[in-house]
């Protein structure tokens, strides 16, 4: 990000109005008479030092409760707002409700004062984007107060300079007497003029995560949510409003979501007046926080993207905030290794030799990093055991990890270790000296997943002991990656170091431990290489990209079913965070036999890796494999640092093609992936027309040159043999199912 340009947030005194201002948008926002923020504008950048005090729209409407004595029009319920509060004249959903010691959960949140800096502050203990210049955004604090209460609110804004990006989150202080308790908060409101949009979801379940679902807003609510204690492979905490002309490529459409890892609520609530109110924030459902004097809570990040470039212009704004602000450390900007993960080649079944012996067949096609998964510790033979003792199985490794690790690294890899720091199993000693270090409710019964139990990392002695074992690890093994599991969900969620009135603090208290475990790792071994991981994709979201730069996409690895999750995945998230392997076949999912350059063509669009037992491949195979990690390794930079562009869509009723590509940043290289799932006999015709190039360059494509002009708009011909009678005349090769091309475009 260069630091030339800067965001600008205007206060106009006469008229009491906030604009926060780019190249490309505009938020525009206002002090009422009685000290309440209402929303004015969002869309694309409009003049500022101009009073938009005309867009609030008052008149008299039966039944309506008003705020002021004598006056019939000013009633919250018909106005847009920033901070909405219920039962004050607003009868739609709140952003903020506190109830006070006496029970009620009326407040009056009033104007007081604001702070305009340069950058983007950090929120504690939290995930968020950030900045490493002060030109690079501007930030706008607003404080609200409550008199009777004391409680004080703080509602920050930051505009990113050259990104279409809005960031916001509530702070909330209670500065009285008395203790409140915080029941509701949402990170973001944002109260539009109409409700003539699309929502658009990201929904699946494990194997099938972030499938792309539509429906058009209806008057009423709708929304998703997690009360699962993650982000969950069900639903992820993202949503997408688009006018209902917007493809991929043209139309206007807003993006949000939320930099957290737990409960979350979205949702949009369309009022009989067709005013649209999105919120976001973490869920209501069993949160509760007490707000003892001068005790304070800080809300996760919500981020707000505007795009008037369609769907691929939505995507491409997160995928840059996402890749350079929002994941850190030393792997932000280097290339990944290629690695092979022994899961799929040996489960729980593997001896050293055995592991030495993919290891060596790994290094000779080119793979630098070896990584073992599950069964190492502990007494963990099976799934029943082990969990939580994150020491050596001496049986399964007599010399140690320590040993492993320096055998693995004489052969020329790097190593790593998969880990499930969350969970413990009844059988380990972890739970046999720390019984009621496992989340459950007393005197009643603890549902298991997987043979498995929670920790509970609300309990910092908890977070405390995971993170000395797993330095001891760490240490004896110099980790250079590590995969960090997540299994199962959250049941009878009770923290037992937490007194009754705080018992509704347990799910984000959890949270807030998996994130500072993260933290210290991270901190104190920046040059380990984090991969999250829950069961597949039910922790892929942003608040985890923060401390793991890349997550596994799914445990459906079969190529097919990945074009519909990582097509879904890219929505929001750049192809440098999604975890994607080359797998056996059959496919242990789906026992689909996908050709092995197919898998690979897939795979490429992500961090790419092997998930296989590389010894078992035919000759032919082997020099297959060699050419795709040297294929991969040449064009990294394009794939992960690139412009990525949804071309066709797998979800698409009746489609059988997919296609994607992605263009370097200098758009000099492009790589164009197609990808046919059924064979067809005398199809139709085919182009695909590419997009991302300059229209007045010429590219080689297959020793060809064609203009970008024509690339783009007449398209790129992507038909095949089948698309005639198959005879030796034909000129282009045999084609099959689950077919697959790859192109390279460079410029001539």
């Amino acid at each position: 990000m260069t630091k030339q340009a800067k965001a600008s947030i205007e206060y106009l005194a006469i008229c009491k109005q906030f604009h926060l201002s780019n190249k490309q948008i505009s938020y525009v926002f206002c002090i009422a008479e009685d000290g309440k923020l209402l929303q004015l504008y969002y869309g694309k950048k409009v003049p500022q030092e101009k009073d938009y005090a005309h867009l609030i729209e008052r008149h008299y409407r039966q039944q309506a409760t008003c705020r002021t004595k004598d006056d019939l029009l000013y009633s919250l319920d018909s106005l847009k707002q920033e901070l909405p509060e219920y039962g004050t004249s607003d009868y739609r959903h709140p952003a903020i409700r506190l109830r006070q010691s006496n029970g009620s959960a009326i407040s009056e949140l009033v104007y007081d004062s604001y702070e305009i800096r340069a950058g983007k502050e950090p929120l504690p203990g939290l995930p968020a984007t950030y900045t490493e210049d002060s030109l690079e955004a501007t930030t706008l604090k607003v404080q609200l107060k409550d008199e009777l209460t004391g409680a004080v609110v703080e509602v920050v804004y930051t505009i990113f300079s050259e990104l279409s990006v809005i960031t916001q989150n509530v702070n909330v202080l209670n500065h009285g007497t008395e203790n409140l308790f915080l029941t509701h908060l949402m990170s973001l409101n944002l109260d539009l003029p109409d409700s003539d949009y699309e929502w658009l979801q990201l929904s699946g379940a494990w194997g099938r995560e972030r499938h792309v679902k539509k429906r058009t807003l209806q008057q009423g609510i709708q929304s998703i949510e997690s009360t699962r204690g993650i982000s969950s492979p069900q639903q992820n905490p993202f949503v997408a409003l688009a006018r209902p002309e917007t493809t991929e490529f043209s139309g206007e459409l807003i993006g949000a979501t939320l930099v957290y890892s737990g409960n979350f609520l979205v949702q949009v609530e369309v009022d009989t007046f067709d005013v649209t109110r999105l919120q976001l924030g973490i869920n209501p459902f069993n949160f509760e926080w007490k707000l003892a004097p001068e005790e304070s809570f800080v809300s996760p990040e919500a981020v707000l993207v505007y795009s008037d470039q369609g769907l691929n212009g939505m995507s491409q704004t997160f995928h840059s905030l996402f890749r350079k602000r929002l994941v850190r450390g030393n792997w932000r900007d280097q290339e990944r290794p290629v690695l092979i993960n022994n899961w799929e080649a040996t489960y729980f079944d593997f001896t050293e030799e055995k592991l030495l012996t993919i290891a060596k067949k790994a290094k000779q096609m080119g793979v630098e990093l070896f990584v073992l998964d599950d069964g190492w510790f502990g007494r963990r033979t099976h799934e029943k055991a082990g969990l939580g003792d994150w020491y050596v199985n001496h049986d399964r490794l007599p010399d140690g990890i320590g040993t492993l690790a320096d055998k693995i690294r004489a052969l020329g890899l790097k190593f790593g270790l998969w880990f499930e720091p969350e969970m413990v199993n009844l059988d380990s000693d972890l739970y046999r000296n720390h019984s009621d270090w496992m989340l459950h409710t007393p005197n009643r019964k603890a549902s298991h997943g997987r043979h498995q139990y929670v920790l509970n990392y609300a309990n910092p002695d908890v977070v405390d002991n995971i993170f000395q074992q797993m330095c001891l690890v760490i240490d004896e093994s110099k980790l250079e990656y590590i995969k960090w599991d997540m299994n199962r969900v959250l049941s009878e969620v009770y923290a037992v170091n937490l007194p009754a009135d705080r018992q509704g603090e347990a799910f984000h208290r959890y949270v807030l431990g998996v994130y500072d475990l993260y933290e210290r790792l991270t901190t104190k071994y920046p040059n380990i290489l984090f991969e999250s991981c829950s069961s597949g994709g039910g922790c892929f979201d942003a608040g985890m990209l923060y401390y793991a730069p890349q997550a596994w996409t799914s445990d459906d690895t079969d190529a097919v079913e990945q074009l519909k999750i990582q097509y879904g995945t890219s929505f929001l998230y750049p192809l440098s965070s999604m975890g994607s392997h080359v797998s056996v076949i059959p496919n242990h999912q789906t026992n689909r036999l996908v050709p092995l350059n197919t898998r690979a063509n897939v795979a490429y669009f992500g961090t790419f890796g092997y998930e296989l037992d590389l010894s078992k491949l035919s000759e032919a195979e082997i020099a297959e494999v060699k050419g795709q990690v040297a294929f991969f390794k040449k064009y990294q930079s394009v794939f992960h640092n690139g412009t990525f562009y949804r071309i066709q869509s797998p979800f698409k009723k009746n489609r059988t093609e997919t296609s994607w590509m992605v263009v370097s940043e200098d758009q000099t290289i492009a790589i164009a992936g197609y990808y046919k799932m059924l064979n067809e006999v005398n199809r139709s015709f085919h182009r695909m027309k590419l997009q991302g190039l300059k229209d007045d360059w010429d590219y080689v494509i297959d020793g060809n040159v064609h203009n970008g002009a024509e690339l783009i708009h007449a398209g790129l011909v992507s038909s095949d043999a089948s698309s005639g009678f198959l005879i030796d005349q034909t000129p282009l090769p045999p084609t099959h199912d689950y077919d697959s091309r790859l192109w390279i475009i460079e410029k001539a």
